[in-house]
């Protein structure tokens, strides 16, 4: 993009919401569903090693999605974030089809498209890893 303003205003936008959005479902996990009430699903849906899983996933999408919206650690934690929408596709949701209402994985692979497209193209301009390590001398620039 050769416009500076749209392309820190669009990398801006992706990462809040998608940071919003990430936020919200692990708040559900811990506050809605309780961690005890979210291993049992994950247990009942498949997913390997729910006990452990569940509270890994619940923490990632919490703390990653505040984390995506403060521009914190984004690009790792954006791979983290993709792998973990990856893994409720293949494991939970492609066998109902596309569509959410059906329990399908249109959501999920938007959110993982999403997160991966964050990890791609970095945080921007507007973020804590740019002032933190936005200078081009940064041995860290690559999180900037």
């Amino acid at each position: 993009m050769k416009n500076p303003a749209l392309n820190t205003t669009a990398r801006t936008i992706l990462r809040v919401v998608l940071g919003f959005l990430f936020t919200a479902h692990g708040w559900q996990k811990f506050n809605e569903w309780t961690i005890a009430g979210t291993q049992a699903s994950f247990g009942q849906m498949g997913v390997p090693a729910a006990e452990i899983a569940a509270p890994i996933v619940a923490v990632l999408e919490l703390a990653g999605g505040i984390a995506l919206i403060l521009g914190v650690l984004t690009r790792p934690l954006a791979i983290l974030l993709m792998l973990d929408m990856l893994g409720a596709l293949f494991l939970v949701h492609a066998p109902a089809g596309v569509y959410a209402m059906n329990g399908g994985y249109e959501l999920v692979l938007l959110l993982a498209a999403a997160a991966l497209a964050i990890a791609l193209v970095g945080p921007g301009r507007v973020s804590v890893d740019h002032a933190l390590f936005g200078r081009k001398d940064s041995k860290l620039a690559v999180l900037a």
